[in-house]
């Protein structure tokens, strides 16, 4: 797999992983399945995929099956196509042997969260991308705030940058402004789009690409939209977005995974079930997702 000079820029998709009942009451990992979803997302103008993340339902996976994401993504990629994983673990340890798994299987960059165990201080944030670091793959850091309590501010990204840990950041936060901080702080450090729902904002604020959860869906619109968006043909891009955006708003949603897999299954992609925790949607839920995927359809959308 041949890879591009700045592998994390373009859309990357934040795969969902296709489970299946096993008729014994377990729910299996699709294998098949998510490799013919990678080269789907391929042939409809995805930039690459980011395997292993929490749309991905990595928390749920046994090691062998996170390392056979890794190995199927890598195999199913055609040439240029990025795969890009999530290597988070509680611990340096065990991230820095996802991230060794990578660079085995062929992999150009990995998603790296802060340590997710407890609220990290900056001396342990620090120490954690250090010793990931020391495999040599290029690392992109992933701010979630919300989910991991531990928040990557500017400051603390330059930081990272700085010592050349880190090479970009998917920024969650959801505050567009943290863009413009970053690339005062550290301008060089290429700042991502981690919510789907500030896509467009981020786009115009300059970041050089999108870890994507919609296009698992919808990936040709979502495609065109961040193109036109971040060409400043904002006549274009804008229309698009508001058609958009009552799905990509589920991204930043506690039931997100389930969202974009309902999604999936209305427009054709089989998204299936969850594992555990992550239970159903209630049917308040539900029928929001379903009337605005289908209304997205109608619209004309892929």
């Amino acid at each position: 797999m041949t890879a591009r000079a700045n592998p994390w820029h373009g859309v990357l998709v934040a795969t969902a992983l296709p489970l299946r009942d096993d008729r014994a009451g377990n729910l299996v990992v699709d294998f098949d399945g998510f490799a013919d979803h990678v080269a789907w997302l391929a042939a409809n103008g995805c930039h690459g995929i980011t395997p292993n993340g929490s749309l991905g339902e990595y928390q749920t996976l046994s090691a062998e099956e996170r390392a056979r994401v890794v190995n199927t993504a890598v195999q199913a990629a055609p040439d240029a196509f990025t795969v890009m994983p999530g290597v988070a673990a509680y611990g340096a340890d065990e991230a820095r042997r996802w991230a060794e798994q990578a660079a085995e299987a062929g992999c150009p960059a990995v998603m790296l969260l802060p340590p997710n165990a407890y609220r990290a201080d900056e001396r342990a944030v620090l120490a954690h991308y250090r010793e990931v670091a020391k495999v040599g793959l290029p690392i992109v850091a992933y701010n979630n705030p919300y989910d991991t309590k531990v928040d990557l501010t500017p400051e603390l990204l330059a930081e990272l940058h700085g010592e050349g840990l880190i090479a970009g950041v998917k920024e969650f936060s959801g505050d567009v402004r943290r863009s413009y901080r970053i690339a005062e702080l550290a301008p060089r450090l290429d700042v991502l789009c981690g919510a789907d729902d500030v896509a467009l904002e981020l786009a115009i604020a300059g970041a050089c690409g999108w870890i994507a959860g919609y296009p698992n869906a919808f990936p040709r619109s979502t495609v065109d939209m961040w193109r036109a968006a971040t060409s400043g043909e904002l006549d274009s891009a804008l229309p698009l977005y508001r058609q958009l955006h009552p799905l990509l708003r589920w991204d930043s949603k506690t039931e997100f995974v389930q969202a974009i897999k309902l999604s999936m299954d209305i427009a054709g992609r089989y998204g299936g079930p969850c594992r555990q925790p992550r239970v159903p949607l209630t049917a308040e839920q539900e029928s929001a997702v379903r009337q605005a995927t289908e209304r997205a359809l109608a619209d004309g959308l892929s």
